[in-house]
């Protein structure tokens, strides 16, 4: 390839697409943030954060060259690019783009998936074991089950885009089913916060909810339409189903909510856009606008549901990682085996198109093994951390709130506030007016205040506060 191959308006969308997904990062960080308590929001925060610096500098040390730099086994690149040598140069050109376009837009993937496991752990995990995890995780995950989904070298690829031909136009197996399914190794290594099921453990700012969920689905319209690497039809189509599939998600889980709790929440709007983003992902680039309407539907009151099943099934997922990413993408996934159409980008058609199962075959083997191997290595990785440096906090630490144990700070100075009432109290206030005399009365016997009987089923009452996501 040369230079002349380079399309500058192919470029530009690529790079603009990358600054779309990184700021879906910061965007996780509030929707996330105010998905907490008071007492843990900046450490929520900072796990988004952290993330960020972590995975930047492995994805250009390694990262980019074990995951595309060549292929080794079907499974994972090797070391041909490290520190992405030979990269600079006018003539490394990907597709219609210089490479170092490529080399950012996929940093940014790298960068948010592990970000996402996070919120399953919510208010009770040491930052140093957080870095520890990201570090290891992203290591021995992300890149090979990046490269097995996206390298494609003509049948000389990775295993699972290349050989399986199952589908992920931007990461619905990769980057959701991957993350989630680590997120419920998380859990279940950490164990549950104190108060589980009994302390209604309320968002503490549904206005940064919703923040971050408008942050998020902005920059999902680069994550996906994105993906297409190029400023032409594919982008466009992706672009509209991202858009209507969101939409018809919020839709969805609405009405699950209002059927199940009496109610339509502002979390559960927020939680359905989520919801619908993280669906239509794989499937963006093979179905029509009215296949992602209905995939939409179906994921929104599907995720919805999902959420509600930790409580039965006894694991804090703390903001339901698992309910929304690991379901959400496994359903788009599958998706494709269905509603997939020939007339979309993809070409291949689905069950409901005429095409048999074997592309649902194909989509379901991918991502149980996917899900299976993200499990088994974050539940050991988790393990040897706790064992070792410390993963989850003291019951002291959790209890005083992990913002000032792990980073001596809170997100509101209560402080000051108190001292400012604390000086508008302290002025003096006039004496009033001298009333005029009146005749004695004879005072009524006060009456003993009526008791309120506070106590209630909390546990009930914190299912029924809303599904989280």
């Amino acid at each position: 390839m040369t230079l002349m191959e380079i399309n500058a308006g192919d470029t530009a969308w690529v790079l603009v697409s990358a600054a779309l997904v990184m700021l879906m990062t910061p965007g996780l960080a509030f929707f996330y943030g105010g998905m907490v308590r008071v007492k843990s929001v900046l450490n929520m925060m900072m796990m988004s954060f952290v993330t960020i610096a972590v995975v930047t500098i492995l994805w250009v040390v390694v990262g980019y060259s074990l995951t595309f730099g060549g292929d080794s086994g079907h499974v994972i690149g090797n070391l041909s690019e490290v520190g992405l040598k030979g990269l600079l140069a006018p003539d490394a050109v990907s597709g219609t783009t210089p490479t170092l376009a490529f080399v950012a837009f996929q940093m940014m993937f790298a960068i948010i998936t592990p970000a996402l496991i996070s919120g399953a752990i919510a208010d009770r995990a040491t930052f140093r074991g957080w870095i520890v995890f990201v570090a290891g995780w992203t290591c021995l995950v992300y890149f090979p089950v990046a490269h097995s989904v996206w390298f494609l070298d003509d049948g000389n690829g990775g295993w699972i885009g290349d050989k399986l031909k199952a589908i992920d136009f931007a990461g619905g197996t990769a980057v959701h089913v991957n993350a989630g399914a680590a997120a419920l190794a998380l859990a279940i290594v950490l164990g549950k916060r104190i108060g589980w099921k009994k302390d209604p453990m309320r968002p503490h700012s549904l206005p940064l909810v919703l923040l971050g969920a408008a942050l998020l689905w902005f920059g999902w319209f680069g994550f996906n339409a994105g993906s297409a690497l190029s400023a032409g039809s594919t982008a466009a189509i992706t672009f509209v189903n991202t858009q209507v599939a969101t939409a018809a998600a919020v839709i969805g889980w609405l009405i699950i909510e209002r059927l199940t709790h009496g109610k339509a929440t502002t979390l559960g709007m927020a939680s359905g856009a989520v919801a619908g983003l993280v669906a239509i992902t794989p499937s963006c680039g093979a179905v029509t606008p009215v296949g992602a309407i209905i995939l939409g539907l179906f994921a929104g009151g599907i995720c919805a549901f999902a959420v509600s099943l930790k409580y039965k099934l006894g694991f804090d997922d703390s903001l339901d990682v698992v309910g929304v990413h690991l379901v959400g993408g496994l359903f788009g996934s599958l998706a494709i085996g269905f509603l997939g159409s020939a007339a979309a980008p993809s070409g291949v058609n689905g069950l409901f198109y005429g095409g048999g199962v074997s592309q649902l075959g194909r989509q379901a083997l991918a991502n149980v093994v996917v899900g299976i191997y993200s499990f088994t290595i974050a539940f050991v990785l988790a393990k040897v951390i706790d064992k070792t440096i410390g993963f989850r906090l003291t019951e002291d630490d959790e209890v005083t709130g992990v913002d000032q144990v792990e980073h001596a700070e809170t997100a509101y100075d209560y402080l000051s506030a108190a001292g400012l009432r604390g000086v508008l109290s302290a002025r003096p206030v006039p004496a009033p007016a001298p009333a005029a005399a009146e005749p004695e009365r004879a005072t009524e016997p006060e009456t003993e205040p009526e008791t309120v009987d506070e106590s209630g089923d909390e546990t009930e009452a914190s299912e029924k506060e809303g599904v989280k996501a």
